[in-house]
């Protein structure tokens, strides 16, 4: 049995087959989180610190550990960067830029 090979389409989310929309705004949110996520790692704090820390419950943080990306908004991610202390800077460009 041969491997096929697709081509990526840049966005993890479109080729697992989300539609345009919705398949961007889950990128947008990964890359929310991620360094979200590395910042508290980074810190060695518990959930509970960090909970307290940006204003949210320890069930929050879990979620976002476990890359439960569609349990958080747009809003919600920029709220909690803030609060740890991390710069948002949004970039848009033509697609396939």
């Amino acid at each position: 049995m041969e491997n096929e090979i697709t081509e990526s389409t840049g966005n993890v989310f479109e080729d697992l087959g989300f539609e345009g929309g919705e398949a961007e705004n889950l990128r947008v949110r990964a890359r929310l989180m991620a360094p979200l996520e590395r910042s508290l790692r980074e810190q060695g704090i518990t959930q509970a610190e960090a909970a307290e820390e940006l204003g949210t419950t320890q069930a929050r943080i879990s979620e976002l550990t476990n890359g439960k990306i569609q349990a958080f908004s747009i809003d919600a991610l920029i709220n909690m960067l803030d609060r740890a202390g991390l710069e948002v800077d949004v970039n848009v460009r033509p697609k396939n830029a």
